[in-house]
């Protein structure tokens, strides 16, 4: 058993399979998940496989030779998202408002093609994936939870880029403090 998971950022299909399992056993068993930029995504398509059952829910990125209208999409060329951009914190209720001392926004770095379908999100959040925090424009997810776990949290943005060891990322500190907490680990 793990005591959290984390997903990190990638490109390609390399090892994808085992981290929809690794991102199925955090949401199954109440362990502490978090998955950055295509950690991300895989907790998305995981959740359309399993929760929706959208056997072909996939990302482009995975599966360009065939149409994809759920899931994850992907855009490539000169459309990588790079640098620090704004991400709007839609509700302070969430666990990653909280993390980030109840902001309105956050400023984190990125660097990714990934985006999650806008035509899907209406359908993810009614079966209990919420995205709390979206780009300026409000049209990217920039922010996932699953309000019925402890802490499953994905972001698009990479938290690593900008975590100090004096002064880690709110979401590192987040996951671990969940697990200490859960587990009453001192």
């Amino acid at each position: 058993s793990a005591a959290c998971v984390l997903v990190p950022g990638g490109f390609g299909d390399r090892g994808v399979r085992g981290m929809m399992l690794a991102a199925k056993y955090a949401r199954e068993n109440n362990v502490p998940y978090l998955g950055i930029c295509l950690g991300m995504q895989i907790s998305v398509i995981e959740f359309a496989r399993s929760v929706l059952g959208w056997e072909r829910a996939n990302s482009i990125e995975f599966d360009a030779q065939t149409p994809n209208p759920v899931g994850s999409r992907t855009h490539m060329g000169s459309t990588m998202r790079l640098g620090s951009r704004r991400t709007l914190l839609l509700t302070r209720d969430s666990i990653t408002s909280k993390l980030y001392g109840s902001s309105e926004y956050v400023d984190e770095r990125h660097r990714h093609r990934y985006e999650v379908n806008p035509d899907v999100i209406e359908t993810l959040e009614e079966a209990g994936l919420k995205f709390v925090g979206k780009d300026e424009s409000g049209k990217r997810m920039e922010i996932l939870e699953h309000p019925s776990h402890p802490y499953y949290v994905g972001v698009q943005f990479h938290p690593e880029f900008k975590s100090r060891p004096g002064r880690p990322s709110a979401l590192f500190l987040g996951t671990l403090l969940t697990y200490e907490f859960a587990f009453n680990i001192s």
